[in-house]
């Protein structure tokens, strides 16, 4: 365990960044997932089509080929940004879906009356998502839509992987490979638990929303 404790400061440092990727795709997702949630419940064919085509796309295409061609593709399109933000950008493009499809089985569990009521008072669409249908099909959705969070923040040594430096993947390759130290204890003592770090008081915070959602229903 020498390999973790001589180099503390660089897992902190790749433990913060992780982190940091972690929060800022996780957001970016839920509001994305949302979004095109509400498209595959929309009246409007297109965009019923469009939720579809989104939700079909990217459940069904690995991570790494997200990763790739939003790292290599993009830029050949003109869109020269840091491997940060396209790493991120494809963590939320893929994780969307699976958002989207965790709040789409939320918003089915919501009885169609609810919706019928709130039609029949004169709110829109966008008005009865919003104030009528989101708030109780949430309050269902925390289980699947915590493991869909549990496995984004696993994801995030994928995105490591793809050249955004500094997080807890890349440390373990910068010791293992650069400094010549042992995989074993530098993945398993550092990186692994780091990650664990990372996933353990999330689903323990997940379990205390669950209880509380359960109380209130």
């Amino acid at each position: 365990m020498d390999a973790v404790f001589d180099n503390i400061d660089l897992f902190v440092d790749g433990f913060l960044t992780s982190l940091r990727i972690i929060v800022v795709a996780m957001i970016g997702s839920l509001l994305l997932g949302v979004v095109i949630a509400a498209c595959r419940v929309s009246p409007v064919p297109p965009l019923r089509a469009f939720g579809s085509f989104w939700v079909t796309t990217f459940r069904n295409t690995p991570l790494s080929v997200v990763l790739f061609a939003c790292a290599f593709g993009l830029p050949e399109i003109g869109i020269n940004r840091s491997f940060f933000f396209f790493g991120v950008l494809g963590l939320v493009l893929y994780t969307s879906a699976f958002v989207c499809e965790a709040i789409r089985s939320g918003i089915n569990s919501v009885p169609a009356g609810q919706a019928e009521a709130a039609r029949s008072i004169g709110l829109k669409f966008s008005e009865t998502l919003r104030f009528v249908i989101l708030p109780q099909a949430l309050r269902t959705v925390v289980p699947p839509l915590g493991s869909v969070i549990i496995a984004m923040f696993k994801n995030s040594a994928v995105v490591g992987a793809f050249g955004v430096g500094g997080d807890l993947w890349s440390v373990g390759q910068t010791l293992t490979s650069a400094r010549g130290y042992e995989t074993l204890p530098v993945f398993v003592g550092g990186v692994a638990v780091g990650f664990l770090l990372l996933t353990l008081p999330a689903g323990a915070v997940l379990q205390v929303i669950e209880r509380r959602v359960a109380i209130v229903r």
